[in-house]
């Protein structure tokens, strides 16, 4: 049996190049050999050409491909205010979330793909924030994990994002564990260590720059309100002049990228 982890990931983000570069970049800083395949869901693109730089960087997605897979990502969308009904793809998605699960792969969703994936096999119910959570911050740990190994209390992680999942739904139900949240009480992971799912509501995958393209690509869009526009917290080593953004964060993306996909090497190696 090749030692080579095998990982899919569905790239969901506007930026899918350096999306693309980014998970690359962190599932190889690691001692473990690992083959990636990036998809995109078919139905966004129905009725039209896919873009030449997304046709060049990934594959359509085939459910008649997931079984070669060793671990599965799903990545964050900017898509929050919408109702997941409501996103182009949302029956594909809810298609490759149920051959997942079927399959016991080991999967990672992140954000909204977290977000889409709480709903879907659990029913928990996405609400909007009255401001955007947008910055660094420190992290408590409620429950151990093997996905937390070698972080403490405090360590600093990246979210950009409008809306949250219930957490009081989250804690009813048995099969979830809410393992991370901000000292805030944000979410930051969630797991059910039994289906191999783990939700984290972090964009771990971000690098130093990635707050900052965010910010600038949001101010492009609607320049118009600059004024009230959320601006990363925690972030710049200038805050007023928004120059200077530091990678607090580095350490705890080493970590948590590496825990996870120790966590998918134990499950190949010994069919955990």
């Amino acid at each position: 049996m090749s030692t080579t982890l095998n990982i899919g990931i569905l790239n969901l983000m506007h930026d899918k190049v350096d999306t693309q570069k980014r998970f690359s970049h962190v599932l190889t800083q690691t001692d473990l050999p690992v083959a990636i395949t990036y998809f995109y869901p078919v139905t966004h693109y129905r009725g039209r050409v896919v873009p030449e730089t997304v046709a060049q960087i990934s594959q359509p997605l085939d459910l008649s491909l997931i079984p070669q897979f060793d671990g599965f990502i799903v990545t964050g969308a900017p898509l929050e205010k919408l109702p997941f009904t409501a996103v182009t793809y949302h029956q594909e998605l809810a298609q490759l979330f149920d051959c997942l699960r079927a399959q016991q792969l080991e999967q990672l969703y992140v954000c909204w793909g977290a977000m889409a994936a709480l709903n879907h096999f659990y029913g928990i119910e996405k609400q909007l924030l009255p401001r955007k959570l947008f910055g660094i911050y420190p992290q408590k740990i409620l429950q151990a994990a093997s996905l937390l190994q070698g972080l403490q209390n405090g360590f600093l992680a990246p979210h950009a994002r409008y809306a949250e999942m219930n957490a009081k739904q989250i804690n009813a139900n048995p099969a979830l564990a809410l393992t991370a949240v901000s000292t805030t009480d944000a979410l930051f992971l969630v797991e059910n260590r039994a289906a191999h799912q783990h939700f984290v509501f972090s964009h771990l995958e971000y690098g130093q720059q990635a707050l900052q393209k965010e910010y600038q690509r949001e101010l492009a869009a609607a320049p118009q309100q600059k004024a009230t526009l959320a601006k990363p917290q925690h972030y710049f080593k200038n805050d007023a002049a928004m120059t200077d953004p530091v990678f607090a964060w580095q350490a705890t993306q080493q970590h948590f990228f590496k825990n996870w996909l120790h966590i998918v090497m134990a499950k190949k190696v010994g069919g955990l």
